[in-house]
């Protein structure tokens, strides 16, 4: 078969975009599994972080689904929702539409620029869950906020909340974010263990000044990664719980890949959602004809070109700036 599909970054986030609600493709579970473990190769594949597959939805605009390069499904994919909400909007010509997701449907909007001549979409992220149940977390307490963790260090501490994904939030100096800890913090939480059963995204949060943080990813079924998008999200809502930063306004976040805005928005003590705000950034559309049995062995039959990428690499520039400036040379 034919296949169409467009390379997109969130943050350096970067994915392949197959849409399945216009082109007609009906793939199986295991199909998209396999194009993705085939398709995200870096070294034999096209390369990316995952593939995001656009579906029909009964009740919404459209339906996001995220397969990792390892071939598990995310729930959720904050930076993967910017670059879907983009191609559904621009495609149906709407500025505004909801998307549905694995645990909720989900606000996206087009916005102002964070940075120029970059393409710019505001995403929300939501539910946030405190309960150690929703990600799963097996310890002996009902949440945990800013609190340590003998079983894999002895000297952070951490937060743990669901966005819908499971995140793992530790505030650090920066003598920790040039340390091999988060590496082995997260290999052991993404190996077999007896706390996180299904694994957990693990975040190292500096903060650089009121209303600017730095975010340093280890990401469930990918690694470490420029950027997760529901990362910086949790971590953004962590900070504000810890005093860093405030509820209702802007947090510039800057990661390996760039930078995006949050604001973590409160509707009581217990209910809370963030709206996320970067760029959706196309790099190349792409026909490749494959084998849906056997999609390792496919033959790229075209591909064009995008422009947008000079405009996202003077952001990156800007961010590695400061991040250099307020984190590395700091140390």
């Amino acid at each position: 078969m034919n296949l169409n599909l467009i390379k997109c970054h969130g943050s350096g986030n970067d994915f392949l975009l197959i849409d399945e609600m216009s082109h007609g493709y009906d793939f199986t579970e295991e199909a998209r599994q396999n194009l993705a473990l085939a398709l995200c190769d870096r070294k034999t594949g096209l390369g990316a972080d995952g593939i995001l597959f656009v579906l029909n939805s009964e009740r919404c605009d459209a339906q996001m689904r995220v397969f990792n390069a390892d071939g598990s499904e995310a729930s959720m994919c904050g930076n993967g929702l910017r670059c879907v909400g983009r191609y559904v909007c621009e495609l149906l010509e709407k500025e505004s539409i909801v998307i549905q997701t694995m645990k909720a449907d989900l606000k996206v909007s087009q916005q102002e620029a964070i940075f120029e001549n970059i393409p710019t979409y505001n995403v929300e992220i939501s539910p946030v869950l405190f309960n150690l149940n929703a990600l799963p977390m097996n310890m002996d307490k009902e949440k945990l906020i800013d609190e340590s963790i003998p079983e894999i260090s002895d000297a952070l501490t951490f937060s743990a909340l669901a966005v819908p994904n499971p995140h793992l939030i530790s505030i650090v100096n920066t003598e920790h974010i040039l340390s091999n800890e988060q590496k082995t913090i997260s290999e052991t939480v993404n190996g077999p263990n007896n706390l996180f059963p299904d694994g957990v995204n693990v975040s190292f949060v500096h903060p650089l000044e009121k209303g600017s943080i730095y975010v340093r990813t280890f990401e469930r079924g990918v690694g470490f990664t420029n950027a997760c998008g529901t990362a910086m999200s949790a971590s953004s809502l962590v900070t504000c719980l810890l005093g860093h930063n405030d509820f209702g306004e802007g947090i510039e976040v800057y990661n390996n890949g760039g930078k995006v805005r949050v604001v973590v928005n409160r509707s009581n003590e217990e209910t809370y959602s963030m709206e996320l705000i970067g760029n959706a950034t196309y790099l190349y559309q792409a026909e490749i004809e494959l084998s849906i049995t056997h999609p390792e062995s496919y033959l790229e039959v075209s591909r064009q070109e995008f422009s947008e990428e000079a405009a996202y690499e003077l952001l990156q520039n800007h961010a590695k700036s400061i991040v250099d400036q307020k984190v590395f040379m700091t140390a």
